[in-house]
């Protein structure tokens, strides 16, 4: 099992939506390096925190698990869809997705600004001012984000 970080703004889809909606795809990757994590890495029953960004502070307000596998992001061929990309095709995919489903909210977001303060946090792919949408993250980092969130700091 891996371990992922996955930044959402919350106007667009929270961890309330995906509370309410149970699953969801995770459409619109358009980064190449978060795609080849999704597509190649990822995995069903991986644990996924979930991160608001365009939040002040941002912050991981919750969990989430993979629950299918990497597949062709259908609306990179929908002229209509802010993720159209008129190169892909469903014969030559060039975008993918995968589904995730909720598992639970935490009380309180853990900030940016907290995991900043966290030595053992100081490697993190996000702490390096990384801007993608999927990253890797360490089961020590996620462990400790997780018990940050459940003050058992």
């Amino acid at each position: 099992m891996r371990h992922w970080l996955m930044k959402s703004e919350p106007n667009d889809y929270s961890i309330d939506d995906l509370e309410r909606d149970g699953t969801t795809h995770w459409d619109g990757v358009r980064n190449y390096q978060a795609r080849n994590l999704m597509r190649d890495q990822m995995s069903v029953g991986d644990a996924v925190l979930f991160y608001h960004s365009q939040l002040r502070p941002p912050g991981v307000v919750g969990l989430a698990e993979v629950v299918r596998d990497a597949y062709p992001d259908h609306t990179a061929w929908d002229p209509d869809s802010k993720y159209f990309d008129p190169k892909s095709s469903p014969e030559d995919p060039r975008w993918f997705m995968v589904d995730i489903a909720f598992v639970r909210k935490f009380d309180r977001m853990v900030t940016i600004d907290e995991m900043r303060e966290r030595p053992e946090l100081e490697d993190m792919v996000l702490l390096k001012r990384s801007r993608l949408s999927v990253q890797p993250v360490t089961p020590q980092e996620f462990e400790v984000i997780v018990a940050m969130a459940e003050g058992r700091e």
